[in-house]
């Protein structure tokens, strides 16, 4: 896998900045906890403090770094009420898509999500490798772009690395993929049939699934 902070070769903008320190903090390149610092993280980047520091206060607003007085940034750690709010913030917006996405007739446009589906599918005798997350995570962004609410996307959006990096934590508790295809092509189908009740029973049991299984990891841990 590329990391993530190698120098950036083209124009440094804290846009640039923010979305590879996003990709380091949900691929593991930066454990819970760890401290960041401007010079290093700089260095790695090729980049002035400048546009750092914004980018820095750009994760420090979504909630991925914290900031400790008089010792500096650190990524934030994943506790078991940091994930249970992580999912009671990522249940109201799916939920509130997926009755919108119904209410506009968008059943047609939700054939995209069996189709990520069928992908996952593909790795049905590798139920760890990253690529069944990374589908994971497609299909409930696209879940919540059938809503067309800007504003829905965008909350999303700033949840998505700390729901990676829950979803990084519970790869390990499937012994296959059958079961992750099962629960998102009925959640898809239901939506394609325009069932507003059935899917959001469906996403409410996913969801609840998963809170489990990462909470699992935490305990074991």
């Amino acid at each position: 896998m590329e990391s993530a902070l190698g120098p950036i070769l083209r124009d440094s903008t804290p846009s640039i900045i923010a979305r590879r320190l996003r990709d380091a903090v949900a691929n593991g390149e930066f454990q819970p906890g760890q401290q960041l610092t401007e010079a290093t993280l700089a260095a790695s980047f090729g980049v002035s403090r400048g546009p750092l520091r914004e980018a820095m206060q750009r994760l420090t607003q979504e909630g991925l770094l914290v900031s400790h007085r008089n010792r500096g940034l650190f990524v934030m750690e994943l506790d078991e009420p940091t994930i249970r709010d992580i999912y009671l913030a990522r249940g109201a917006i799916e939920r509130t898509a997926v009755r919108q996405a119904v209410e506009l007739g968008a059943g047609a446009e939700a054939e995209t999500l069996i189709e990520v589906v069928e992908e996952m599918r593909d790795y049905e005798n590798r139920p760890t490798h990253p690529a069944v997350s990374a589908l994971d995570m497609r299909f409930h962004e696209q879940l919540v772009a059938l809503s067309r609410s800007p504003r829905l996307i965008l909350m999303h959006g700033t949840l998505l690395t700390q729901v990676r990096l829950c979803l990084a934590w519970m790869q390990g508790t499937y012994d296959s993929v059958e079961y992750r295809v099962a629960e998102h092509a009925d959640i898809a189908r239901a939506i394609v049939a325009g069932d507003g009740d059935l899917a959001d029973r469906l996403l409410c049991e996913h969801m609840e699934d998963g809170l489990r299984r990462v909470l699992a990891t935490v305990t074991s841990g």
